[in-house]
């Protein structure tokens, strides 16, 4: 629970929405951030979901377009800026910019919000707002380093490109006659795009530049079978009449059930997945051809969506059934195994008509903090990271492979978070690591993070084939894609689950008990107002809402079908019906009343008949105490119910009513003298408290009958207006089992009109207000006879009702009305001109009211007023009305934010305000002790996480520090601490389990502190750059001092015999997975994009050798021999060269090659390939073979240079690591680490290929030129670190043999103190600092 924190909105604290369920309408649109935030889309609405604790943050109802006064339209897409948390404070103030968020709708319109403030930053309306061709997906794309384009899916097959900074479409592509479903961004490549279709149309965009000719186009095609979408056109067209709105409609609206998903591989660069409804299909962009496919297994529902594994050879499909199949890689080749599927609706306690599965999303957080787990892991203290306290924790002989989190949204309105986990046991690993699939780690193969597991690399190789995942306790497998997955077990567990409000909501009832009100549990104590709302459905549900969590507190299935009215009995009872129609001949009803008690959940229905009745119940009035019931038919007598253990029928009413309404509890009101004539305030009795307010028993002070009646009525007698058909009006009280007519003071006889049904009734002693179809409002006090009227000039009224009433309040007569027409206005019958002091409508466009309430909950004059309303987007919206103007409207003043009820803190730090988040990752860099996460209050000795240690009670926060900072001013954290103090004590900062993963590596060295602070805020590069840091730098070490490395690089010595002896050691079968066998941990997963070791190039691009083998055609051929040259293999590509036909145009350049390779080879292999050649001119060729002729004659640096000139880096990357070492592989880096800098914009991959090409000054030159001076001191210092670690290594080996290291690599080229680029950039952090603790001073703590 939270205390109450000020923060500045610019809307009131009051203002919330709890969203209803996401339909099909939605089109399944969600997006998972990398720093855990969920958002998605349901109704007209954006939500905003903490993905760990599955916490509502906002809801955001998107105003209607512009152009149209309309409705709010579906949301059809959302997705997440890329942006990272912004940390250029010196030239920009602080903004939310990495908090941004795209949502498109239906009618085509595209919005940019900014969540935290809840407002719309950019709105881009259709070229052509009449067409309403709606948006089918969003996605960004990169155009320069700081800025990113949006791309959009709208109509069937129009492609947009969007600069949001001016609001412009640069870019627009008609694919038609396809029909685009899906568009994605590369993980190895931001530039780059790709769209599929429903046919397989494959469309690949990359963008160089921010203009119109600066987007490269590639069309592909997937073959894939189409028979069942050309029977759905045919039907679509059909029904459509032959076009209309389907020939401007998003595919998800023309055939919601045929879905088409594309899935960039986060492991392989230029490989796709995309999932057709009955096939999986691996498409390679590069060779432009299907690598593989899969059928739809027997038995199993049509695909929903694919998504791969960050970190492991897994992929995962979902169905629209609900399910989710696995399918893992088959070692060396690109062949997808299904391994297992798993249900993803449990059908234990799931209505009949199970609920469908509208989106399946994967966390990449989650798989970059395991990164982090595994690689800084202290492997020989598994034993003490177990807690056997825990009774969930379980010491079996399982083996922890692979630990993926899933979110899944259904709809009815459930967001389930599961953990997929994959198992082996000790026999599967010893067998595995007897066969050699286990990563060795031995002396060959450790290439170590920090230079201490190097000097105990003994104790590794015994001990390293287990590692501690310390996410979760279990011991976790070093993440192989050679381990078999053929023998885990696959399991996947539900650990949380969200519900908002589960269908569309007919009903709406707000508890308002009187004094006479007792509690359920009986006793004489009087119930309290508490802060629940009670809504029915259309599924017969009845939703309790807890408004001071804005959660669903209780959700209860009543009613088979739609609950037709609801009403509180006191605080703790409901009561509800609905009815079913027997059939429409005899027009017979079954009439379904239940009570409903929320404590214990029971469902109790009386009034039970044994055949079907004339007609149905049309509503249900409970009185304010919840003692009595009426019950109203349409076309029959009226029922009057005591409320008891077992309701009894008091009587009934045969009177035409039309209305008939309970009276509210008493107004407490200071004693003072009758009120004016026209007024509502009557002010003469003694003032009561505010919530307990007096019982509803009649008080006036002009009667003497009504002022006595205070002290001598019976406190169980309560009274009910109504109006007849025929205008006619009346009060009746029930006293005990008696009905008597209370014999009101009349009103005068024109106060009657004969034009108007009355509609609509509120009664709070002594005054009943009336509305009629004529959109007429009459007042009467019953107790005095004065009365009054205006008309609204609106439609016919269906709902009045009053505002709570405090002591002291300046009006009494505030009333809500809702209109036949879905909106509302706010009236003040104490005001001599009611219709020119209304409220319409404020704030709440876009959407139709159905039911609208008031929230009792005030205490004080001073409160707010709030209105409930039920939306007809099936949302719950909480509005505050501004009492103290005369309209509402959003420039209210920041007020303290009332108290909001959560059931464990929002750990989410990218949700602080941007100064205080950037003082927590700066703590979080610098290193904290982990005691510091402790709070007395949040945290129990015994829970699963609990880190060690106590929180220090004094005020010296400098004892929390692991060490005075060796950059920068030593006072700044400490005063970065303090400002952090009110989060720590709410314990929001970290949850546990994040807690106890810093508290395994926060001494572990800066570079694992720097990637762990990346990785909570969501920055996966940062990263994964701060996981490879150190690899790199001991790369360069290495070739520093001439120390060869512990892998040699593959590479061509001059001898015939050497040479031949490599090529056939090269060209041997076995050569991939024994290689691959010997992988270390760090080239896994995620860690893939950061590859730079030679060895790890060269073994990726051998690895993807055998995908190819079966591939036919000349172009792929063409594409084999590269990879052959590139890797080395010359004997293969001379061999494939000459299996050419005669009859193909490449013969004679594929002879010319052969001949030129095969006389790098040997002189027999010359002399083979000279007999197959003829003497004839060749055709012209790809550019490419004059870099396998360079090759031949061993002028790699040349080869690498062409090949990087026409725009292949990888390859060139490839070839020098095969080739090259030495200051001619560095040049090769250097190289593409610009390229990758400034067309990429990649900075973090950039930076870690100048660190390994030794360019330590340019990558500090890419830091100030982003403008980012916190990361460049903390890049001096991870340097000096792991510098410091491996020179203090390598002097004490270098001591058992004798020699001497170098002088001149005492420092690092770059880093000497005395560098003026040094110098620069410690003044240039220690002024960021400065400027960060103003700022953090300045902002206000923001919680939630």
């Amino acid at each position: 629970m939270s205390i109450p924190i000020p923060r500045p909105l610019p809307n009131d604290s009051w203002d919330t929405t709890l969203p209803g369920p996401p339909t099909r309408n939605n089109f399944g649109s969600a997006d998972l951030s990398p720093s855990g935030l969920l958002a998605f889309a349901s109704g007209s609405s954006v939500s905003v979901v903490d993905s760990r604790s599955l916490q509502l943050v906002a809801t955001i109802p998107l105003p209607p377009p512009s152009s149209s006064n309309s409705l709010s339209p579906f949301v059809t897409s959302v997705r997440w800026t890329p942006l990272p948390l912004g940390r250029d404070l010196l030239s920009t103030e602080p903004s939310s910019s990495h908090l941004l968020l795209a949502a498109a709708d239906r009618h085509g319109r595209i919005v940019l919000l900014d969540f935290r403030l809840r407002s719309l930053i950019l709105s881009i309306d259709p070229p052509d707002p009449s067409s309403k061709s709606g948006v089918q997906d969003l996605c960004w794309v990169q155009a320069r380093s700081d800025s990113f384009h949006l791309a959009s899916l709208s109509g069937p097959s129009y492609l947009s490109l969007y600069d949001t900074s001016s609001s412009r479409c640069i870019f627009k592509y008609d694919a038609s006659p396809e029909y685009l479903s899906c568009i994605r961004r590369d993980p190895f490549d931001s530039r780059h795009l790709c769209v599929v279709g429903l046919k397989g149309f494959l469309l690949s965009i990359k963008v160089l530049g921010e203009g119109e000719d600066d987007i490269a186009l590639k069309e592909l095609q997937i073959r894939t079978d189409c028979t069942e979408l050309l029977k759905l056109e045919k039907d679509a067209a059909a029904s459509g009449g032959g076009g209309g709105t389907s020939s401007s409609s998003p595919v998800s609206a023309v055939f919601p059930l045929y879905a088409v998903r594309l899935a960039f591989s986060p492991n392989w660069k230029n490989v796709i997945y995309v999932t057709f409804p009955k096939e999986l299909v691996v498409f390679d962009l590069k060779y432009e051809t299907t690598l593989f496919s899969a059928a739809l297994p027997r038995g199993c529902a049509k695909f929903l969506d694919v998504l791969p594994d960050p970190n492991q050879e897994l992929v995962y499909c979902a169905h629209l059934d609900g399910k989710i199949s696995i399918w893992r890689r088959k070692e060396g080749e690109q062949i997808h195994v299904m391994c297992t599927m798993e249900e993803l609706m449990p059908s234990i306690g799931s209505p009949a008509p199970s609920p469908s599965v509208l989106a399946v999303l994967i966390s990449q957080s989650e798989s970059t903090l395991q990164n982090i787990s595994k690689l800084y892991s202290d492997s020989s203290n598994a034993a003490s990271d177990v807690d056997f306290d825990n009774p969930f924790e379980f010491c079996d002989d399982t083996l922890l492979v692979a630990k993926t989190r899933l979110i899944s949204i259904s709809d009815d309105g459930k967001l389930w978070s599961w953990i997929l986990t994959a198992e082996g046991n000790g026999v599967i690993e010893k067998d595995a690591r007897n066969s050699g699939n286990i990563a060795n780690v031995s002396d060959n193969s450790t290439n170590t993070i920090t230079t201490t597991a190097m000097s105990s690399k003994d104790g590794l190789a015994t001990k390293g084939r287990r590692q501690l995942d310390n996410i979760n306790g279990n011991r976790i497998q070093l993440p192989n894609s050679t381990f078999g997955f053929a023998d885990v077990t696959f399991k996947i567990s539900l650990v949380g689950q969200l519900q908002v409000l589960s269908s569309t909501v007919t009903m709406l009832a707000v508890p308002s008990p009187s004094l006479t009100a007792t509690l359920s549990r009986g006793g004489d104590n009087p119930a309290v107002t508490v802060p629940l709302v009670a809504l029915g459905s259309q599924s017969g549900t009845i939703d309790v809402i807890d408004v001071s969590a804005n959660a669903v507190a209780a959700s209860f299935s009543v009613h088979n079908n739609t609950v037709r009215g609801l009403r509180w009995l006191g605080n703790s009872k409901l009561v509800s019906f609905s009815y079913t129609q027997v059939n429409e001949k005899t027009a017979g009803y079954i009439n379904k009343l239940v009570v409903t008690c929320l404590r214990s959940g029971l469902n109790r229905t009386f009034r039970v008949l044994q055949k079907p009745e004339r007609t149905p119940i049309r509503a249900l009035r409970t009185s304010s105490s919840g003692r009595y019931l009426l019950i109203l038919f349409r076309d029959a007598p009226v029922e009057v119910w005591a409320m008891t253990k077992n309701p009894i029928l008091l009587r009934s009413l045969a009177l035409p009513f039309t209305v008939m309404e309970w009276t509210l509890p008493t107004v407490p009101r200071p004693a003072q003298k009758v009120p004016g004539h026209a007024s509502l305030s009557h002010k003469d009795s003694k003032a009561v408290a505010p919530e307990v307010e007096a019982s509803s028993t009649m008080t006036s002070s002009s009667e003497s009958k009504a002022g006595n009646s205070d002290n001598s009525q019976d406190e169980t007698s309560e009274s009910f207006a109504f109006a007849l058909v025929n205008g006619a009006l009346g009060v009746f009280e029930v006293h005990g089992r008696r009905i008597r007519d209370f014999r009101p003071k009349w009103p005068s006889s024109s106060f009657v009109s004969s034009d108007g049904l009355i509609t609509a009734m509120a009664y709070r002693l002594p005054h009943v207000v009336m509305g009629d179809r004529s959109g007429n409002i009459r007042w009467w006090d019953v107790t005095t006879g004065y009365s009054s009227s205006f008309n609204t000039y609106r439609e016919g009224i269906r709902r009045i009702k009053f505002s709570p009433v405090v002591a002291g309040d300046r009006s009494r007569g505030r009333i809500a009305v809702l209109f036949n027409d879905n909106t509302f206005s706010v009236f003040d019958l104490d005001s001599p001109d009611p219709l020119a002091n209304s409220l319409l409508q404020p704030q709440f466009p876009g959407t139709l009211v159905l039911e609208l309430d008031w929230l009792h909950l005030r205490t004080e004059k001073n409160d707010p007023l709030v209105l409930c309303m039920a939306g007809a987007d099936s949302s719950f919206r909480l509005i505050e009305v501004n009492i103290n103007d005369k309209k509402m409207g959003p420039g209210t003043q920041p007020r303290n934010i009332r108290e909001r009820f959560r059931p464990m803190p929002l750990c989410c730090p990218v949700l602080l305000p941007t100064p205080h988040a950037l003082a927590l990752r700066m703590i979080l860099q610098l290193g904290v002790k982990p005691s510091w996460f402790n709070t007395s209050g949040t945290t129990i000795d015994k829970r699963p996480y609990f880190v060690p240690g106590t929180a220090s009670s004094s005020g010296d926060l400098r004892s929390y520090l692991i060490e005075l900072p060796p950059v920068g001013d030593s006072v700044v954290p400490e005063l970065l601490l303090k400002v952090l103090e009110p989060y720590r004590m709410e314990g929001c900062i970290l949850d546990d389990e994040r807690a106890r993963l810093y508290a395994t590596i926060v001494n572990k060295g800066c570079a694992a502190r720097f990637a762990f602070a990346a990785a909570t805020f969501g920055e996966v590069s940062e990263a994964l750059f701060w996981l490879q840091l150190p690899r790199a730098i001991n790369h360069l070490m290495n070739k520093l001092i001439n120390k060869p490395p512990q892998k040699a690089p593959i590479s061509v010595p001059n001898s015939d015999l050497d040479d031949i002896s490599l090529l056939s050691r090269i060209s041997s079968k076995g050569k991939s997975t024994s290689e691959t066998g010997r992988r270390d941990a760090l080239t896994q997963g995620q860690l893939r994009l950061m590859a730079f070791e030679q060895e790890d190039l060269w073994e990726r691009a051998n690895e993807r050798i055998p995908w190819h083998e079966k591939l036919e055609g000349e172009e792929a051929i063409q594409n084999r021999v590269h990879e052959l040259v590139t890797i080395g293999n010359l004997e293969g590509a001379v061999s494939l060269l000459l299996s050419t036909s005669p009859e193909s145009p490449y013969f004679y350049p594929n002879a010319l090659r052969a001949v030129a390779l095969s006389s790098a080879v040997s002189r027999s292999l010359l002399e083979l390939a000279v007999k197959v050649v003829a003497a004839n001119m060749v055709r012209t060729d790809r550019s490419l073979s004059g870099t396998h002729l360079l090759c031949a004659v061993g002028r790699y640096q040349e080869a690498c240079s062409q090949l990087q000139d026409a725009g292949h880096w990888t390859d060139a990357a490839t070839l020098a690591a095969a080739h090259l070492k030495g200051s001619d592989y560095a040049r090769v880096l250097q190289r593409w680490a610009e390229h990758v800098l400034h067309a990429e914009h990649n900075i973090w991959r950039a930076l870690i290929l100048f660190v390994a090409a030794g360019s330590i000054q340019e990558a500090l030159a890419a830091l100030r030129e982003a403008q980012q001076p916190a990361t460049a001191a903390m890049f001096i210092l991870a340097c000096r670190e792991i510098h410091t670690e491996f020179i203090t290594n390598f002097v004490g080996s270098e001591d058992e043999s004798g020699s001497s290291i170098n002088d001149s690599v005492v420092d690092l080229p770059g880093l000497n103190p005395a560098n003026d680029d040094v110098i620069a950039v410690g003044e240039y952090f220690g002024e960021y600092q400065r400027k960060l603790v103003h700022l953090c001073m300045d902002a206000q703590p923001f919680s939630d």
